[in-house]
């Protein structure tokens, strides 16, 4: 069992094994990508790669203005609690008739009522059981429970009632959302499953209308007030600056990207050189005691608690504090694979050099990279980091570059059986059979030939028969030149 970043997973499976991903809370060490977003983002613009993998990458990040909104939640004994929330729109507030929490909100069990408490309790244990893609499925059912506590809507006192469900996440966002479902498809299935008030703010001429499914468009304003038969376009820079003069909203940026989850429960990997002293706490491995090495072990098997198998062996975690020379345990957990391949070409000017992970001089010459060829599987992965990695290597006057590729391109997949090739799909092709019955050559011109190096491709055993066939009238075309001295042009 290891932990994964975000990135690694994909449809519930582990993008590498297929193993199901489930969810623990656990401390690890993370870093701070997201304090480079805007320069992730901005900077695509300037390299020569593909648009489907700049498409992917600016998806990833997920940049997204809007304004930050709090609403006043009264739990069941009375006491007020601040609900941030992250909203696109903020024009639709006073059509908000309720708020959904995330199951691993914080203030869920606060806010939750003593006669809820076990509904709640079941709902949050299952809804931790699925994964973010299921969870935001648009055809997925709608399923909540009502905490028993309410909160106040800030444009217009409203008391409005507050729910969990599985549809809004911890990652997004702040884990809580006003609901509008006059304007929002989710909303609006939430709102008639629990027969709630659905209010509507914004129609194409400012009268209300028959709702079939909720208006997601621009609009005139009405049931707003002050802001009544404006444009709502305006109004959602209007209503903020109005709700900021009362000191409960603000205009802010959001994003899709996390940090970085950098801590991994496995042998593998170089370990975090950290130890944690009673006395100290945290400290950092000095410089000149680095790298923290990999103990020898008989036996790579995961502990059974959880923790990366390091954890087991007494030798490796007891040590001295580098601070205060008193007892202290090492970091159990090893960085992931990509602490390595994020910077790895830096070496390559010179693989020899041994005052540093690589010399300056050498890479400031070579690099940054003028073409890399690399599959689109790694569009926010890999792609990702190496930017990031760079970026910071720059930022510490390490290196005079910014990004690491300037161009990109990507070959296409071969895929088999509807899937793509790849050993942990069991539809691999060795070649050595194809070779030994057609030849070497037959095969290097049926992969030649099997379609535009950029696309992706079906590979179907039969195509290398026609090349083998091609192969052979050319060979017997050549001997019989050769046979009958032919010299003439043909």
């Amino acid at each position: 069992k290891t932990v994964l970043a975000n990135e690694e997973v994909t449809g519930g499976t582990c993008e590498r094994c297929g193993s199901q991903v489930t969810k623990k809370m656990m401390e690890q060490w993370l870093l701070k990508i997201t304090a480079y977003a805007d320069r992730l983002l901005y900077d695509l613009d300037k390299l020569q790669w593909p648009e489907k993998v700049k498409i992917m990458q600016r998806n990833w990040i997920g940049r997204k203005e809007g304004a930050k909104v709090i609403f006043k939640a009264i739990d069941p004994k009375g006491n007020e609690h601040n609900l941030e929330i992250f909203t696109t729109r903020p024009d639709t507030l006073f059509g908000a008739t309720f708020m959904v929490l995330a199951p691993e909100h914080p203030l869920v069990d606060v806010l939750t009522s003593d006669d809820k408490k076990e509904e709640v309790r079941a709902y949050v244990e299952k809804a931790m059981m699925a994964t973010e893609i299921d969870r935001t499925a648009i055809t997925r059912e709608k399923t909540g429970v009502f905490l028993g506590s309410y909160a106040i809507n800030p444009v217009n006192g409203e008391k409005i009632p507050i729910y969990i469900s599985d549809y809004v996440l911890m990652t997004y966002g702040s884990g809580a959302i006003m609901a509008v479902p006059a304007h929002d498809q989710r909303d609006f299935e939430f709102a008639k499953k629990f027969n709630l008030p659905i209010v509507q703010v914004i129609s194409p001429d400012g009268k209300e209308q028959e709702l079939e499914e909720a208006y997601e468009g621009e609009g005139i304003m009405f049931n707003s007030a002050q802001f009544n038969g404006m444009p709502s376009q305006l109004c959602k820079k209007k209503i903020v600056e109005w709700l900021k003069e009362k000191g409960v909203a603000d205009f802010t940026v959001s994003y899709h990207l996390r940090d970085w989850i950098f801590s991994r429960q496995r042998y593998w990997g170089e370990p975090i050189p950290i130890v944690y002293c009673k006395k100290c706490g945290i400290v950092p491995i000095p410089e000149e005691d680095l790298p923290v090495l990999l103990p020898k072990v008989k036996s790579y098997r995961p502990s059974g608690t959880g923790k990366s198998p390091l954890a087991t062996i007494p030798e490796f975690v007891h040590t001295k504090c580098p601070k205060c020379g008193g007892d202290a345990e090492r970091e159990t957990d090893t960085m992931p694979q990509w602490a390595g391949s994020s910077w790895y070409f830096l070496r390559y000017p010179d693989p020899k050099y041994d005052k540093g992970p690589f010399n300056p001089e050498e890479v400031n010459k070579w690099l940054p990279v003028d073409m890399y060829i690399g599959g689109v599987e790694h569009a926010i992965l890999h792609l990702l980091y190496a930017r990031f990695f760079t970026k910071f290597l720059y930022d510490l006057g390490l290196i005079n570059f910014d990004e690491p590729f300037q161009r990109l391109f990507n070959q296409g997949m071969i895929w088999r059986q509807g899937a793509k090739m790849s050993k942990s799909k069991g539809n691999v092709v060795s070649p050595d059979p194809l070779v030994e019955k057609y030849g070497s050559d037959s095969l290097r011109i049926y992969e030649l030939f099997i379609g535009p190096p950029e696309y992706d491709a079906e590979w179907n055993d039969r195509g290398i028969i026609g090349v083998h066939r091609f192969l052979e009238k050319f060979w017997n075309l050549a001997l019989y030149i050769i046979a009958n001295n032919v010299k003439e042009s043909l």
